[in-house]
């Protein structure tokens, strides 16, 4: 920061303690270094305005002018336990102290540490970790390990899905940030996954989404050629393409077909592992052992960047005696896992994850059922913990979505209109497509998340506008 960030404005933490903020001509100076250095991710760098934030705690973070938002995406759904978490900050500036950093052939306390941690709550027998340095190389490894298991190259992943950005994973993600990646990897097959409000197979229950879901699979693993897929990857539960979560069985159902088969089972929790729907793991709550788990995001909320693979002892003892051919200079970084050794001591000590269980069951579940009984543009409502969907519609009959599929520009000014109530009234709201997303920090106090609730209730009358 330059000396221009004197301090005029401020803002009130949720203990009442005041904080200075850079004044004007510090937010002047953060804008014009962005716009002139800073190229920014999907984004066409001249029709972009990114806002300068100059400080967060807990669910809020604030601009230079002391305008506070409530984060009810998490950022990018990470930071589960909210900005500034001071046992967080606390042990990365500990660790710095003492061992800033080693390379990862030599052992490390907090590595060490971390791994077990996430082993015992691991389902099965997934009891060793490769530490990545996010999502997209976790997903990359994970395919990596499986082809070096079965001596197969192709990799099945869902339509609606998003795995990354790198050269394997964008070309597993389903979602149209895919295309103009293409081509990449070409031993990506993509499938149809359950979606119950917009069935591709015309079903009119969750039994009956299940199996017809699951024949589809089959099929494609029978045209695909069995014995050249070495792996399903999917998430546990559909982030970013919709909070999909699957019908019941489904889940067990991938995992038959994958053992049938001889297929290795991937499953991708790199935004909804460690707490968001109220596990460790998601799938702990479908009661389904993968063969590998995906993560990053909440392990550490992005404090240091940080993901890793969960293996199961199959698929470890491979590599007992053969080398395993990959490795990151950062893997297992100490002040990243020293971050993650601390989010697994909050977690037990505060509650976490029962926390979110009954914030979703209590609170976020019932409220949404009214927003959708209340507003025409409400289509369907769904998710679990603090990791919902709101599905906006033009006409709840046709289930037309309010704007169409990847839609931008003027196609996608009803969305933008609902967004800017929600910032507007002080909420930073997570949007994609037609919907919102409910996905705030996992220590969202419920006065918090009743207001945030409040402004997307107030922005969705803006919705309603454009319906049918």
């Amino acid at each position: 920061m330059t000396d221009t960030l004197t301090a005029t404005a401020s803002y009130t933490d949720r203990h009442g303690a005041s904080h200075a903020l850079p004044d004007a001509a510090g937010d002047a100076q953060v804008r014009a270094d962005d716009r002139a250095h800073v190229f920014h991710s999907w984004s066409a760098q001249a029709l972009i305005d990114p806002l300068p934030v100059a400080a967060g705690e807990g669910s809020t973070f604030w601009d230079y002018q002391g305008n506070a938002y409530l984060d009810f995406s998490s950022q990018l759904v990470n930071l589960n336990l909210g900005h500034q978490h001071p046992d967080l900050v606390a042990a990365i500036q500990q660790q710095a102290g003492r061992l800033a950093t080693i390379q990862p052939s030599m052992a490390s306390d907090v590595r060490g540490e971390l791994a077990r941690r996430i082993a015992e709550v691991a389902p099965g027998d997934l009891d060793k970790v490769f530490f990545t340095n996010g999502g997209a190389d976790a997903n990359e490894y994970a395919v990596r390990m499986a082809r070096q298991v079965t001596g197969r190259r192709k990799v099945l992943s869902m339509y609606r899905s998003y795995h990354g950005s790198t050269a394997t994973a964008i070309s597993l993600t389903g979602d149209p940030r895919r295309w103009a990646n293409e081509p990449s990897d070409g031993s990506v097959a993509h499938f149809f996954g359950p979606y119950e409000y917009r069935s591709a197979w015309g079903s009119t229950s969750p039994e009956e989404e299940t199996a017809r879901a699951l024949a589809h699979l089959e099929q494609v693993i029978v045209l695909e050629g069995a014995s050249t897929i070495a792996a399903i990857i999917l998430e546990t539960v559909v982030g970013t393409n919709g909070v999909l979560v699957p019908p019941p069985g489904y889940l067990q159902g991938v995992r038959e077909l994958a053992d049938r088969y001889g297929i290795v089972y991937i499953a991708d929790e790199v935004m909804v592992g460690f707490g968001r729907i109220g596990e460790w793991f998601a799938v702990n709550h479908f009661g389904v052992t993968p063969d590998l788990i995906t993560f990053a995001k909440g392990v550490n909320s992005g404090y240091v960047p940080l993901g890793g693979v969960v293996i199961s002892q199959r698929i470890a003892a491979h590599f007992d005696t053969v080398a395993f051919p990959g490795g990151l200079t950062y893997s297992g970084h100490p002040l990243a896992c020293a971050a993650g050794v601390a989010t697994f001591e909050v977690f037990e000590r505060d509650g976490i994850l029962e926390r979110v269980r009954d914030l979703g069951e209590r609170v976020v579940a019932p409220r949404l059922a009214e927003l959708q009984a209340k507003h025409p543009s409400v289509g369907d409502v769904r998710g679990l913990g603090l990791f919902w969907a709101i599905e906006l519609v033009k006409n709840r009959e046709t289930r037309e979505p309010l704007v169409p599929f990847n839609a931008s520009g003027a196609d996608a000014a009803p969305m933008g209109a609902f967004a800017a109530a929600c910032k507007q009234n002080g909420v930073s709201p997570f949007v994609h497509f037609n919907r919102t997303h409910v996905a705030p920090p996992l220590v969202i106090t419920e006065d918090e998340l009743v207001r945030g609730l409040d402004v997307i209730d107030e922005a969705l009358t803006v919705a309603d506008g454009y319906t049918a």
